[in-house]
């Protein structure tokens, strides 16, 4: 089957609602949901998570955010918004979500790549307070020179919340399925059509870029470090709120961390 090119990001217009099953829905999605809303309690102290209006509402940007089923939740709470994303298949389900919540009046939605947002964004506007780019990397031709533009958004002290496709799970569980010539033959980016990125990535290289800028790494961990090993979809969907609180013990230990099928990394700004 032919394979998606690696010289050009990915735009998912053709799998939108595919990706929003497979990623997102589920228990794969709760598990995500859970190790991120982890991380950001621990250790960012405006938390989107609650009820209680913000005494200042922070500036949001999530970077091909497509359905922005994770920075919605910010918008909840009372934060300003803004979702970029070259799919406009995404965005028009971040849209059907934004409405059906009634949060028009704190969410921007802005059809275009990462690397342009600036040019759609006015120039006496601040920089943001947080940027969210999560699943995102890996889908890019370029994901070192992907970091150096979410940095340009930030403010200083902004945080930056990444999650990226971790090629390591891959490997692995391609040895589980005996799936030798693959691994061999460095065989690891996606068919024409797959959920399988086109750049699935190394942790240790994506560390080595961000210890290159000028980003303090707050937290590191897993998601879904050991879910995605469980072949029998029955065993592994008996116990939901099992697998979620194992999930989160987990996710910073190793070996399990660097398992994980996606690595969450959350970092802050240096001045």
């Amino acid at each position: 089957m032919a394979k998606q090119p690696i010289n050009q990001d990915r735009n998912f217009d053709d799998l939108a609602k595919r990706f929003q099953k497979n990623i997102y829905g589920g228990l794969k999605g709760d598990i995500r949901l859970a190790v991120l809303e982890r991380d950001f309690r621990e250790y960012f102290s405006a938390l989107p998570f609650g009820n209680e209006k913000p005494a200042k509402p922070l500036r949001i940007l999530d970077a091909g955010g497509g359905q922005g089923q994770f920075s919605l939740q910010f918008a909840k709470a009372g934060h300003s918004v803004v979702i970029c994303d070259i799919s406009a298949e995404m965005l028009k389900l971040a849209e059907q979500e934004v409405m059906q919540q009634e949060l028009e009046s704190h969410v921007q939605l802005i059809h275009c790549a990462i690397q342009d947002v600036s040019q759609h964004i006015g120039v006496s506007e601040d920089k943001f307070d947080v940027v969210l780019c999560h699943a995102v990397m890996e889908w890019v031709a370029n994901p070192a020179e992907l970091l150096g533009y979410l940095l340009e958004q930030l403010k200083p002290q902004g945080y930056l919340s990444l999650t990226f496709y971790n090629l390591h799970s891959l490997i692995y569980k391609n040895l589980l399925r005996t799936n030798f010539k693959k691994i061999q033959q460095q065989d690891f980016g996606g068919s024409k059509g797959s959920l399988t990125p086109i750049n699935p990535l190394y942790p240790e290289q994506v560390f080595e870029w961000l210890n290159q800028l000028p980003l303090q790494v707050l937290a590191t961990s897993g998601i879904r470090v050991f879910h995605d090993y469980i072949f029998n979809e029955e065993h592994r969907e008996r116990d939901p709120q099992s697998v979620i609180e194992l999930e989160l013990e987990l996710s910073r230990k190793q070996p399990y961390q660097l398992l994980g099928r996606y690595i969450h990394v959350l970092g802050q700004k240096r001045s």
